[in-house]
């Protein structure tokens, strides 16, 4: 599908692909669908597995993107030549009516003047001069025309192409779940007490609070840090497929300020590690939803929250792109505004918080992002 995706978007829409460059994203795409799916193939352990199908759902919902994007250029496209030639229909009119009295002739002669021969000769000379320009303008708006017709016959076809795409994303989405529940060769740092993380939820008012009693929901912790990551600090890809919405310390629509960024996403976007860490809590956490709370090194948490599904268990060391959760919201639908370029497209939003020691930072400081 995405391979089909790439080619119909290097013919489709050129001016577009130069400005956005769609055509080069959706090959890129297809190469990593193409790798992901060889490696499936080969993949004899969980951990192969699960690396295959992580790659194969990105790839899939970075396709996808492109589609959505393409399906918009199109769509934008054929409003404005309606509405230009909407504009010109009154000119249109007009031009098709000499056109016809003209006929095939490109020098009219013929006709005749009440002025006498040289008023003739001067009409002659007049529509000889009118005519290659009406016929000009006739064949730009044939084009134009042509042009509708096929930015319709390329939203058909994209549309299409992203409704096989949504079964088969669907498809690796619950591959991948299925994978993640039969993986059992993650290492474990600690194992969770589960009256001591119920403890720590009841009396736990603030994500400060709750941050700051995660060490004592741990039994039989191994000592030490996993390696440090602070040579990677602000080059760490963000966890999900987003757009940042909001900034750290910036007001919502209620007034409200919070020290994390929120990334809007398009629903049931996969969220992975940005790179390996120990999972220090996962599950309902006050009024975030869904909360995955990851620890990089020692005195480093990313907490990740407002999730639907969240994977791993608390104790558990996952490498780089490991699936941790999906975002919410019906599966990735088709509507008439997302044909159109309009409506809620990244409706799901994910807050991403950074906490050094005892206190939250800007998370950006350590992801490499720009504001969409």
């Amino acid at each position: 599908m995405i391979r089909a995706l790439a080619l119909c978007l290097m013919l489709a829409a050129p001016a577009v692909a130069q400005e956005e460059d769609l055509a080069a994203r959706a090959s890129e795409a297809a190469a990593q669908l193409a790798e992901a799916t060889e490696a499936l193939e080969q993949a004899k352990s969980a951990r192969d597995r699960v690396r295959a199908l992580t790659v194969a759902v990105q790839s899939y919902e970075a396709g996808l993107a492109t589609l959505r994007d393409g399906l918009r250029a199109a769509a934008i496209e054929e409003q404005r030549l309606t509405l230009k030639l909407e504009a010109e229909r009154s000119d249109l009119a007009q031009l098709l009516g000499v056109l016809q009295s003209v006929g095939e002739t490109e020098r009219p002669t013929a006709l005749l003047h009440p002025q006498g021969a040289l008023g003739t000769a001067r009409a002659g000379m007049l529509l000889a001069d009118v005519v290659p320009a009406l016929n000009a303008r006739a064949a730009d708006l044939a084009r134009d025309l042509d042009s509708i017709r096929t930015a319709r016959a390329l939203q058909q076809q994209a549309a299409d192409q992203l409704r096989d795409g949504l079964a088969q994303v669907q498809a690796a989405r619950i591959a991948l779940s299925q994978a993640l529940a039969e993986r059992t060769d993650l290492p474990r740092r600690f194992t969770e007490d589960p009256e001591r993380t119920r403890a720590l939820l009841d009396a736990a008012d603030t994500l400060d609070a709750f941050a700051e009693g995660l060490g004592g929901i741990a039994v039989n912790e191994a000592g030490g840090s996993l390696p440090s990551v602070a040579q990677r600090k602000g080059a760490l890809p963000l966890p999900a497929q987003g757009v940042v919405l909001r900034r750290a310390g910036e007001s919502d629509a209620a007034g409200i300020t919070r020290p994390g960024i929120v990334l809007a996403t398009r629903p049931q976007t996969l969220v992975v590690t940005p790179t390996a860490a120990t999972i220090r809590y996962r599950g309902p956490l006050l009024d975030y939803g869904q909360v995955v709370i990851l620890e990089p090194q020692a005195d480093l948490l990313f907490v990740l929250a407002g999730l639907e599904t969240v994977y791993g268990e608390t104790g558990q060391v996952v490498p780089a792109g490991t699936p941790v959760g999906l975002m919410g919201g019906a599966a990735d639908g088709l509507s008439s505004q997302a044909r159109e370029g309009g409506g809620p497209e990244r409706s799901e939003t994910l807050y991403i918080e950074v906490r050094e020691g005892r206190g939250p930072v800007d998370p950006l400081s350590w992801f490499a992002s720009s504001k969409g």
